[in-house]
């Protein structure tokens, strides 16, 4: 299981190649701004920690990807020079699109839904022998995405800040939210939060092993795996208290304050902890230190608008 070691020797890996990105109090809750990593998303933590530690073949890698993913995939390899080629389903979001072959990955987009983008990476992966980088279900991707938790928590040490309680973590497949899990260990409650339409981690917890579920959320295109991973939820069932469920509708409205209230415009998935709190979903109590992750901003302000 990825522990605090690994985590902490992936920070030291990675730290040259990502942003030690900010945070920010507003009433009492610590906001950590980490959709100001390069690529609008965490997501470059985990995919410079696989490129950094596993053996690259000619070839190059690949991966699937609802979008997010695909873009740090895409960045950290041309950051590396590697060849990379990227899988994403229809419903991925035209910015994220976009990133992607900005940066210069080869591009295929096909199938339905992020299911489907895998199942065609995994033929490719067969036939080519590229190198598979899994979004979430890979010990190296969990070990990047944990030096999130790392940084929160030696960042409000270094400002003589309080310590945090409580974290509120937005899950899809459960990369990001294991890997804050596993460096939290027991010492702060970590929450994970999902759309009401998309509740991998709920529904797996409730059956005692990851099962699919039914996807239909406005969040689908980075909240939406229909099971969470084997490696995630190693760590999920051992070290995260709850999920909390928050509606789409909640999710518009954490969009819209945030963009209110702080000019942070962040997509769905990104908006979802924060949706947590602001409707009662995750109900702080008296005094309770509240960190929130603020994950992603690839959204399309005209959609945000409308």
């Amino acid at each position: 299981m990825t522990g605090r070691d690994e985590i902490e020797a992936a920070q030291a890996r990675i730290a040259p190649h990502v942003r030690r990105t900010p945070l920010i109090e507003s009433a009492g809750v610590s906001l950590k701004l980490e959709f100001l990593q390069h690529t609008g998303s965490f997501k470059p933590r985990g995919a410079f920690n696989n490129l950094l530690t596993r053996a690259l073949p000619a070839v190059g890698v690949a991966a699937a990807s609802g979008g997010n993913h695909g873009a740090a995939v895409a960045y950290a390899a041309r950051r590396l020079g590697v060849p990379a080629r990227i899988f994403v389903p229809e419903i991925a979001a035209p910015v994220k699109i976009e990133k992607i072959r900005a940066y210069g990955a080869d591009l295929h987009i096909g199938g339905q839904t992020y299911v489907d983008a895998l199942a065609l990476c995994e033929a490719y992966i067969a036939a080519t022998g590229a190198l598979g980088l899994h979004a979430y279900d890979s010990e190296a991707t969990i070990a990047g995405q944990g030096t999130v938790g790392l940084e929160w928590e030696r960042d409000l040490e270094a400002l003589g800040a309080p310590k945090l309680d409580t974290v509120l973590v937005a899950v899809g497949g459960g990369g990001l939210v294991s890997g804050i899990a596993a460096w939290f260990a027991g010492r702060v409650k970590v929450v994970g939060v999902e759309p009401e339409g998309s509740r991998a981690l709920h529904a797996a917890l409730a059956a005692g092993e990851p099962v699919d579920v039914a996807v239909q959320s406005i969040a689908a295109d980075s909240l939406g795996a229909r099971r969470v991973g084997a490696l995630n939820f190693a760590i999920l069932r051992e070290f995260v208290d709850h999920v909390a469920l928050v509606s789409d509708e909640a999710i518009r409205a954490a969009q819209k304050a945030l963009w209110r209230d702080f000019n942070i415009l962040a997509e769905p998935g990104g908006a979802a902890a924060f949706g947590a709190l602001a409707s009662g979903a995750y109900a702080a109590r008296a005094g309770e230190r509240v960190g929130v992750l603020l994950c992603g901003a690839n959204a399309d302000p005209a959609a945000l608008a409308s």
